[in-house]
């Protein structure tokens, strides 16, 4: 908790006797300007001092008439107008000598002038008139009572000349009562004295404390006005002021230079005026316009308001705050406040902005801003009872331009594929790019299905035109899904999952096409979901187990070796089709443990047959893009004791898809250990000679695709299979063929020089027990397969 910030301490009181000018004290005031104040006062009753002096000279000389020698009072009253006129002069010289700072000797010399009238006066109570009871010499008294309390007021300033004046005329008053036999009058004159003294001095104590206040207050506001001028001076910041009528009031000249205006003409012009600039004639402003004009119309304070102005042309963004005047009686007068241009912070903002809601490579929303506007088109869709949708956009064959040509060029052909996007959009759309070779297009209103569609056709077919990159040709293509709000989902998230499923299905289909979301796509997701946790939990709940399918030598049928092939029972689910989990396996990244699953086991389950005897295994292009996997088939065979000869690797033609990853490095050192290579599905995929130029092929495994159509007359499928028999026998490889069912398919595939086939005529995929049996090998053995 903050502690309080310290109370100043109060000023000292008026220290009496520095006031006096007895002695000089140093308590925080500026006693000489308080001195120069002093005297500057006396001087300013200095006139009515000799008026005084003069007038009571004139009526005592007049009084004493048949008193005293008409010399003695004319030479009386011609000294103290003498003495009166010094005194004038002395005052008047010293206020001029002392505007702005007396010393101390100048407050004890007023003394001199108190004492040398006290003593001119003194001359008649104790020489031309003492007391004795004639009226005259009465009416004189009056006179000199009148006069003390005159001088008094006169020289209530100067403390010390009013007492120095009191105390000489009251004691020669005092002295002749005292002579005349009247000490309790004497005594009443100098209690008159004293009084006079003391108010004298409380009157000089009192300006003085209001001179110092004065003099405080000039102080504070000459260091305001310092620090406001350095304000201004330094800063962009500035000071404004308008009155009750909202106009301008004491313009700065950095206020001024900042609107690019004269100063001279700002003041008494209409502030709103001179802040809407040329939007004021036609009464368009700027709503932040619109709120400091309600600021200022109810006037309250208010502070950081950002407001857009026009000077010389250009926009700028100002930030006011100000506080409304009040007068004493409570009447407002107008507003002051401070303002600065934050142009430049708040163009820095928009960049901060613009960087967090587009994407940097192609200048399209992101993903961010994206589902904003999803969100709001939802919103509206909502509101107005209409539909909006969604669609997702991902390119095809993207990943090997990547792959080829590096990503600088992925990069180009990004932007030349977001223009394309951008001429294909309308008010009614709003293209963004989600990451990677994902986009995205958001349709506010998506009641025209036709028209819908008809985009979607159009992102695909626009897309798939050639583009010309850095002197590359490069061709790919878009799959599209298509997800209708609120149809397909209430909210924005349940929308952008529905046009992904969408899109996955248009993946599944070879790409170049688009679907829109069905509800079936949920359930198979959904299903494909709660497979990938189940499968998760398959190897270490032992739910995995081998078939193990036969194949047989063409010609004489002999049993050469068997293909391990993986199934999956659930406890609750039952038998999951391959069809469905290998799949889902590559895609969750469970195929590498799941494989050297298969692996191991199909070893150890092999180092039990005879040793004439094979066993295939299919190996996935993720297993052999791991550089490790060379020694999990190295543990496999040594654990098993299995020959690596007698252990055949199936690889498909998609593991040479991926440059630059080492797979061809890794079928090498299998090589190296001694095990048989052989690439299946071949006639299905690309099906490039390069591939069989690159790594040494044991084998090529024809489709059944091939093998059905031969056996039905097929002249395209007799030739392609006699082109690869004839091609491997060239380069000193095997030929199997897959898939034969029916004994007409295994002749033809035999007549046309096939060494190996397999399929359901020889034999189903059979469990470890039946294997075991057609082999004549004991099934009571132990076995890891089993």
């Amino acid at each position: 908790m903050k502690s309080a910030a310290p109370i100043p301490p109060a000023r000292p009181p008026i220290d009496g006797p520095a006031l006096l000018g007895i002695r000089d004290v140093r308590d925080g005031f500026d006693w000489p300007r308080i001195r120069a104040a002093q005297i500057g006062g006396g001087a300013q009753f200095a006139l009515m001092l000799l008026a005084a002096n003069v007038l009571g000279a004139g009526i005592v000389t007049v009084l004493l008439a048949g008193q005293a020698p008409a010399w003695q009072r004319i030479l009386w009253a011609a000294i103290v107008g003498a003495t009166s006129l010094f005194v004038v002069f002395h005052r008047l010289s010293a206020r001029n000598r002392t505007r702005t700072a007396a010393s101390l000797s100048d407050i004890r010399r007023t003394a001199l002038d108190g004492l040398a009238l006290g003593i001119v006066w003194a001359v008649v109570p104790l020489w031309l008139a003492p007391l004795d009871g004639n009226d005259a010499v009465l009416g004189v008294w009056m006179m000199l009572i009148v006069l003390m309390t005159a001088s008094a007021m006169a020289m209530a300033t100067l403390p010390l000349a009013s007492i120095a004046f009191l105390a000489t005329l009251s004691a020669a008053m005092g002295l002749s009562l005292a002579l005349a036999a009247h000490p309790a009058l004497g005594l009443a004159i100098l209690v008159l004295a004293a009084i006079l003294g003391v108010a004298s001095f409380s009157r000089a104590r009192a300006m003085a404390i209001v001179h110092a206040q004065q003099l405080a207050l000039a102080e504070r506001d000459e260091t305001v006005s310092l620090l406001l001028r350095e304000f201004e001076e330094s800063n962009a910041d500035w000071l404004w002021e308008i009155d009750a009528q909202r106009r301008v009031v004491r313009a700065g000249a950095r206020f001024a230079l900042t609107l690019g205006l004269d100063p001279t003409g700002l003041d008494g012009m209409p502030l709103l005026q001179l802040l809407a600039g040329p939007d004021w004639e036609t009464g368009k402003f700027a709503p932040s316009l619109r709120v400091l004009a309600d600021k200022l119309k109810a006037r309250e304070a208010f502070r950081d308001l950002i407001l857009q102005v026009e000077v010389a042309g250009q926009q700028r963004w100002w930030q006011l705050a100000a506080n409304p005047r009040f007068d004493d009686a409570g009447t407002f007068i107008g507003f002051r406040g401070v303002g600065s241009d934050v142009t430049e912070a708040r163009q820095s903002t928009d960049r901060i902005n613009r960087m967090a809601r587009y994407d940097l490579l192609t200048g399209l929303p992101n993903r961010l801003l994206v589902n904003e506007a999803l969100g709001q088109a939802m919103a509206d869709a909502d509101k107005w009872g209409s539909r909006c949708a969604f669609m997702m956009i991902d390119l095809d064959r993207f990943k090997a331009v990547n792959d080829t040509l590096g990503h600088p060029v992925g990069d180009r052909l990004l932007g030349r594929v977001s223009e394309r996007l951008r001429e294909m959009m309308t008010e009614n759309e709003i293209i963004g790019r989600l990451g990677g070779d994902e986009f995205a297009v958001v349709v506010r209103d998506a009641r025209d299905t036709e028209r819908l569609e008809n985009l979607a056709r159009t992102i695909i077919a626009k897309l798939s035109r050639p583009y010309e990159v850095d002197q590359h040709t490069l061709y790919i293509g878009a799959s599209v899904g298509l997800a209708v709000g609120p149809r397909d989902g209430r909210t924005a998230e349940m929308l952008v999952r529905s046009a992904d499923l969408a899109l996955y299905r248009s993946k599944d289909a070879g790409g170049g096409v688009f679907h829109a979301y069905e509800p079936q796509l949920h359930v198979a997701a959904e299903e494909r979901r709660i497979l990938e946790i189940a499968l998760r939990g398959a190897l270490q709940n032992d739910e995995l187990h081998l078939y193990f399918q036969p194949v047989v030598d063409a010609a004489t049928t002999q049993l050469t070796g068997f293909e391990a092939l993986l199934r999956w029972t659930h406890p609750e689910l039952g038998p999951i089709s391959p069809s469905k989990f290998i799949p889902l396996a590559e895609d969750a990244r469970l195929i590498a443990p799941i494989g050297e699953w298969v692996l191991r086991h199909a070893c150890a389950e092999a180092a039990c047959w005879s040793d004439d005897l094979r066993i295939s295994v299919n190996v996935s292009s993720e297993q052999l893009h791991n550089p490790a996997f060379v020694s999990v088939v190295a543990q496999a065979l040594s654990q098993s004791g299995l020959r690596p000869d007698r252990l055949e690797l199936e690889v498909t033609e998609s593991v040479f898809l991926r440059e630059g990853t080492g797979a061809i490095r890794v079928l090498d050192q299998l090589l190296g250990l001694g095990c048989r290579l052989s690439l299946d599905d071949f006639g299905t995929g690309y099906s490039s000679l390069g591939y069989l130029s690159r790594t040494r092929f044991s084998a090529i495994k024809i489709d059944r695709s091939f093998v059905q159509a031969a056996a039905t007359g097929g002249r395209e499928a007799t030739a392609i299979i006699r082109a690869v028999v004839a091609l491997a026998d060239s380069l000193g490889m095997a030929t199997v063929a897959e898939g034969v069912e029916t004994e007409e398919e295994h002749r033809v595939v035999a007549a046309l020089g096939c060494d190996k086939v397999q399929g359901y005529y020889f034999g189903r995929p059979l469990p470890v027990a039946e294997a075991r049996a057609l082999m004549g090998v004991p099934t009571g053995g132990d076995s890891v397969a089993a």
